[in-house]
């Protein structure tokens, strides 16, 4: 049976997301440029187009509507027109709005002149009263969160989250996660929250300057334990992201940006897509994944931008790992994941498989029919000569790995350079492990880690009168017959 691979992308229409922050209308100006002003040393733009599209907060919830999920968005316009404007923006969005029109305020604004994809100028409008009501805030979150999967607070600073712990509090009370996008540069005022997504800038201004990689590491490991997070999402420009959890190795991931137009609204689009994923059911590994490769579209576009399903699809398939046959230990873990993901079952074996005979494809052919991948691990040539002896392996490892590659039964073949697969195998933790001839269970290499995973371990007999140290000794004696 040929197997098709799923796409990589959870259910959206699942993920209901509630986003509480600083909304703001992102306004443009486009036209050309082609004389400096004879009043001031500035570029003349003749204006011959306008837009309006939805920033801060709202960017969110319109990121996590275009990818198909559901979208409330909590917080505060002026009572005037671009007020107005913003909230028919995100309805036509496909958001759901609880904005409340606060009089005497105005609605954040920023006007921004474009030219030749090129931004000129920003100006911004906005005021900032004292004593937003931010505690109603609390309960009015309280009134939407029955089947949120995730709240958002996205925090530009602008006084909507002044005091972000009883919506953290809320929110948490109902074992809802919360992922904050951090503008403050104390990140104590989102103790308790799930997960912190702050760029690198914003990052440094809360822990301090780290002279290198272990010290970014270490000052973030001490962040998680003080404030009680469970993560930081550390977003770093061209040198993409990196995500610190307890307990787990950092993990980094590289950026998957072709071009770079505008990172206007970049984090917005990382903290939605983190959101939706979990709020559909991924773990957080899963959401940087994505969230890493959604960034990488978004600094492509001009301006304010969303992220589209199919998008995410398109530039996944660009950066997906051979689906089948010879592939590196990076990327078998990648497709380990994604066929867990999809609820297969991974079967693994290893080998020499000097000379591919009968009772090899036998044996594979068995092992194939046990789960639904087959995982074979192949010992480099060093390993070989360092088990069999100097006159192995009689073909090398490329050649090995590209004849196992060619068999039906088999769907992806990894090389090792260990004297046994134990740290592989832990690694990948198959779900069946197997292994041809006369052994225990016990004397298995990896067994105990498979087992300890929730695995199972099989021996299966090997088909007699078929080896490759027979084969060679025939040939030594010129008789090609068995016996």
């Amino acid at each position: 049976m040929i197997r098709q691979p799923s796409l990589p992308l959870p259910d959206f229409a699942a993920a209901r997301v509630v986003i509480v922050g600083d909304v703001m209308l992102d306004r443009y100006w486009y036209g050309s440029t082609s004389r400096i002003s004879p009043e001031a040393p500035v570029p003349i733009v003749h204006v011959a187009g306008s837009e309006d599209r939805v920033g801060g907060a709202g960017n969110v919830a319109m990121n996590v509507t275009a990818l198909g999920g559901r979208a409330a968005v909590l917080g505060y316009v002026g009572d005037d027109e671009d007020g107005r404007r913003l909230c028919n923006l995100l309805e036509a969005g496909g958001c759901d709005t609880a904005l409340q029109a606060l009089p005497g305020h105005t609605t954040i604004t920023k006007l921004r002149v474009i030219s030749q994809h090129q931004q000129l100028i920003r100006l911004d409008f906005e005021s900032r009263p004292d004593g937003l009501p931010t505690a109603t805030l609390a309960g009015r979150l309280d009134e939407v969160l029955s089947d949120a999967g995730v709240v958002v607070l996205s925090d530009y600073a602008k006084g909507t989250l002044s005091d972000p712990q009883p919506l953290i509090a809320a929110a948490r009370a109902k074992r809802i996660p919360v992922v904050v996008d951090p503008k403050r540069q104390d990140f104590s005022a989102y103790r308790g929250a799930t997960l912190l997504t702050p760029n690198l800038k914003e990052y440094f201004l809360a822990v301090g300057e780290c002279p290198d990689e272990t010290a970014i590491v270490e000052r973030g490991r001490e962040l998680l334990a003080d404030l009680d997070l469970d993560a930081l999402l550390l977003t770093r420009g061209e040198d993409g992201m990196t995500l610190l959890r307890r307990n787990a190795p950092p993990l980094n991931l590289p950026t998957h940006a072709r071009e770079v137009f505008d990172v206007t609204g970049a984090g917005d689009t990382v903290v939605a897509l983190v959101a939706a994923a979990l709020a559909s059911g991924q773990d957080l590994e899963q959401a940087a994944h994505l969230a890493n490769t959604g960034a990488g579209i978004v600094v492509g576009k001009v301006g304010t931008a969303t992220v589209t399903r199919s998008e995410l699809e398109r530039e996944l398939s660009l950066h997906a790992p051979a689906r089948h046959g010879v592939v590196t230990e990076a990327e078998l873990l990648e497709l380990v994941r994604a066929a867990h993901r999809r609820g297969e079952s991974l079967v693994m074996t290893n080998g020499c498989f000097d000379l591919l005979h009968p009772g090899h494809v036998a044996y594979l052919e068995q092992a194939a029919h046990l789960g639904d991948r087959l995982i074979v691990a192949v010992n480099d040539d060093a390993s070989v000569q360092r088990l069999k002896g100097p006159s192995r392996p009689v073909n090398p490892l490329a050649h090995r790995m590209a004849v196992l590659a060619g068999l039906r039964a088999v769907d992806w073949v990894v090389p090792f350079s260990e004297d046994t697969p134990q740290r592989l195998i832990c690694a990948l933790q198959p779900d069946l492990l197997v292994k041809g001839g006369d052994y225990r269970p016990e004397q298995i290499a990896g067994a105990d880690c498979v087992r300890a995973a929730g695995g199972e371990v099989k021996i299966i007999p090997l088909v007699d009168e078929h080896s490759t140290t027979g084969i060679i000794k025939r040939l030594q004696r010129n008789d090609p017959t068995p016996r």
